[in-house]
């Protein structure tokens, strides 16, 4: 009796190190996501040739240019998986109806916020001119949609899943002139409300509630059942067969995308266009890019440590707060840039995306100043996110914290 009082204590501790240490290689990943995102919206804002070439376009764009978008690509995936592999950690503790009701209301917040708080930060526009649909937007019908599918066995929802995800783009062929419920649903497009006030409807939710939902569906990879060196296999199997499936779809230049490559020789155009893959709506191939990457990531960094590691984990336990922090910045800093260049601060509140405003073409910097900004960025955030963090962890009995 002595002895299983003495050895329970310790079996119970091991448990926790385990679970909380897969927590941290999921913050690890998340951390990344929000820290390579804020490279892509500095770029958005500081860069010369963002008002004039798309980074993607492989008759315009360079070697460090493509591929500083192409990262970028990973974040929007990786975060919906995420977001759908955290709705089942936390179902663990919660019945079906308390997990079901955290996540429409979770939901409804996002959406809310996507269209005030984020809308305003992405253009200062207080009449609010455009208002875009974008990532935080497609997580919150996301949440809705997950809300409702968590009641159904889990096989169901990764058939579900899977056939959205692999079947999606035989939609492509159908062009809905003018229709706002398809833009949201699977095409993006704008929608003038009145004669001034328009919606961007940028991610179609289609795909990325697929997404979310395969997250879920990989939860119990994170049960006591699956131990690391089983789960590492599983996700190793999963993500070079998506990568495999990428290289092949690819190849034949069919199914999965509606931009094709070129083959343009044994150079780096060939390269940019095999890469190249359609993010609006987010295709097939662009999924089992991302995706089969990310499940590679996840895999093989359970258990990485590190100063580097807790750094970069502190941006993922606090992804919302630093997302509306991040856009705040950058677009503060850049009405700055606007002001001392001879732009004038006036130019910098929007009234449509920032890489669309012709008056803005003329205005940025090169690449590396891009990066200087990006880093500065992260390193003003990171004692305001640290912060944050520690506040949250020492007041898990708050709820409201569980919002943000």
């Amino acid at each position: 009796m002595t002895n299983k009082t003495a050895i329970a204590p310790d079996r119970k501790e091991e448990v926790k190190e385990k679970i909380q240490g897969r927590i941290s290689s999921l913050d690890f990943l998340k951390g990344l996501v929000m820290v390579i995102m804020a490279l892509d919206h500095v770029r958005d804002y500081f860069h010369y040739d963002a008002f004039f070439n798309d980074p993607t376009d492989i008759q315009t764009t360079t070697i460090p240019l493509f591929f500083t978008r192409f990262i970028s690509h990973f974040c929007a995936p990786a975060f919906s998986l995420l977001a759908g592999l955290s709705a089942y950690l936390v179902g663990r503790r919660k019945s079906k109806s308390e997990l079901s009701k955290f996540l429409f209301t979770r939901g409804l917040w996002l959406i809310f916020i996507e269209v005030t708080i984020v809308s305003f930060a992405w253009h200062f526009d207080p009449y609010f001119t455009r208002t875009g649909l974008m990532v935080i937007w497609s997580l919150g019908v996301s949440m809705l949609v997950l809300a409702g599918l968590i009641h159904l066995p889990i096989k169901v929802i990764l058939t579900i899943s899977l056939l959205i995800i692999f079947g999606h783009n035989l939609l492509d062929g159908i062009n809905i002139k003018d229709n706002f419920f398809w833009s949201i649903l699977h095409q993006r497009n704008s929608h003038y409300i009145d004669d001034v006030h328009y919606v961007g409807a940028i991610y179609a939710f289609f795909p990325w509630v697929a997404v979310m939902a395969l997250g879920y569906c990989f939860g119990p990879l994170y049960s006591k059942e699956f131990d690391q060196t089983r789960r590492k296999k599983w996700l190793n199997t999963i993500g070079l067969g998506s990568l495999a499936m990428f290289f092949i779809l690819t190849l034949i230049n069919g199914y999965g995308d509606p931009v094709k490559w070129v083959n343009s020789g044994l150079n780096t155009k060939t390269l940019f266009s095999f890469l190249n893959v359609s993010k609006y709506p987010a295709s097939l191939r662009y999924l089992l890019l991302t995706l089969g990457g990310t499940f590679l990531f996840v895999a093989n960094t359970e258990k990485i440590k590190g100063k580097f590691v807790e750094f970069i984990s502190v941006f993922g336990r606090v992804p919302f707060f630093y997302y509306i922090l991040h856009l705040y910045l950058i677009h503060i800093l850049a009405l700055l840039a606007a002001e001392l260049t001879g732009f004038g601060w006036e130019s910098m509140i929007l009234k449509a995306f920032v890489t669309m405003v012709d008056e803005l073409q003329g205005y940025g910097f090169s690449l590396p100043v891009v990066y200087l900004v990006w880093v500065t960025v992260i390193l003003l955030l990171y004692p305001v996110c640290k912060k944050f963090d520690s506040y949250k962890q020492s007041h898990k009995e708050k709820w409201w914290l569980s919002y943000l």
